[in-house]
């Protein structure tokens, strides 16, 4: 066997024809930056997620980063965040200069727990930012109460949730901005970076295309010093013809889970979780189990990728540690020490999860 963490070859291969065609489009119209599919893709990606504007920016990252700064936030404010997550997150909030807060997290979710929350809001505290973890939403509802009581501001993290939903809404139409990566690998991808910021906010809007393009409103003009992070014509051209297909890729990748979790059952072991409020689209799916190395050992003997995500929450890395000076969050601690992730992605078949969960019963 040889089973990959995700295949991108399969989704390159099925929309080879229309991804060439649209790229030989851009070589041929020469127009590399900003250009037609840029601003088509931002009103397609709109629509789909149901908010007023969509800005495209170079990364994930730089989502989040110019989502905060556009919110104002700054010296001396404090960010409410997971510990359990990609660094990209609590970095986001370093470069503005505000201080991550971290927070422990629902055991069954992965996300921020809401009671928490509250815990650590503090007269500093100006926004909170959720994670919707493997793709799962947070508790939004909860999580923007909170923000109205406390008149605080909601970004949203939505680098691993394109396509899920919440309530009847979509992640990223919550907050005051939802921020999205493009990375390959993610359900949404492109072919390099590149990401997204939603907002119903207009003003929040017009100071994102500023920041986004050097603190430019008009040509050689700079008002404020802004940044080089402009979504790219052609990841822009590549995404719009993946996100015909988002919906039927995320129906996909739920099927797999739902198999994943029939074929695991009675192993001892703790599948995802589905709180039923929400529509999780398993960017991951994270298995909690005792023995991890010993499946994980088992699983590459096998030529089964497998991951960890992720080994060392952000309260205990080096970067954070001095910040984070005598912090608890146990349950953070123990997700990171159990958490496993298996192979994902729409095109995986049956009988290749059928050998993955074998290989898996074998090892435990």
């Amino acid at each position: 066997m040889n089973i990959p963490m995700v295949d991108l070859k399969q989704q390159y291969l099925a929309l080879k024809q229309d991804i060439d065609e649209a790229l030989q489009g851009v070589l041929d119209s020469t127009h590399f930056i900003l250009g037609p599919n840029v601003q088509a893709f931002e009103q397609e990606a709109a629509s789909y997620l149901g908010v007023k504007h969509a800005v495209g920016c170079a990364s994930g990252t730089d989502a989040l980063h110019l989502a905060l700064r556009a919110a104002g936030i700054g010296e001396g404010d404090e960010v409410i965040t997971p510990a359990f997550t990609f660094i990209a997150t609590a970095e986001a909030i370093s470069y503005v200069g505000a201080k991550p807060v971290f927070v422990d997290i629902d055991a069954r979710t992965f996300n921020l727990d809401p009671a928490r929350v509250e815990e650590a809001i503090t007269p500093q505290t100006r926004a909170i930012l959720p994670v919707h973890l493997f793709g799962q939403p947070a508790d939004l509802v909860a999580l923007r109460d909170l923000c109205k009581t406390h008149k605080l501001l909601l970004i949203e993290d939505c680098a691993q949730s394109f396509g899920a939903g919440y309530a009847e809404q979509m992640t990223g139409s919550f907050g005051n901005a939802g921020c999205f990566s493009f990375f390959p690998s993610k359900n949404l991808g492109c072919f390099g970076d590149g990401g997204l910021i939603t907002t119903n906010d207009d003003d929040l809007a017009r100071e994102l295309l500023v920041l986004r393009n050097h603190g430019s409103r008009q040509r050689y003009h700079h008002s404020i010093i802004g940044y080089n992070s402009r979504l790219d014509e052609m990841q822009a051209a590549i995404l719009r013809i993946k996100l015909k297909h988002i919906d039927e890729y995320n129906r996909l990748r739920r099927r797999n889970a739902h198999l994943y979790n029939e074929a695991l059952k009675g192993l001892g072991l703790t599948t995802p979780h589905e709180d039923g409020k929400g529509v999780h689209v398993f960017h991951q799916y994270t298995l909690l189990l005792d023995g991890r190395d010993r499946v994980q050992k088992a699983l590459s003997e096998a030529g089964i990728a497998s991951a960890v995500y992720y080994p060392i929450p952000l309260h205990r890395q080096e970067v954070y540690r001095d910040l984070m000076t005598g912090v608890s969050l146990p349950v953070t601690e123990k997700a990171a020490e159990q958490v496993l992730s298996l192979p994902m992605y729409p095109e995986l078949t049956s009988d290749q999860i059928s050998n993955i969960c074998q290989v898996i019963s074998g090892a435990l």
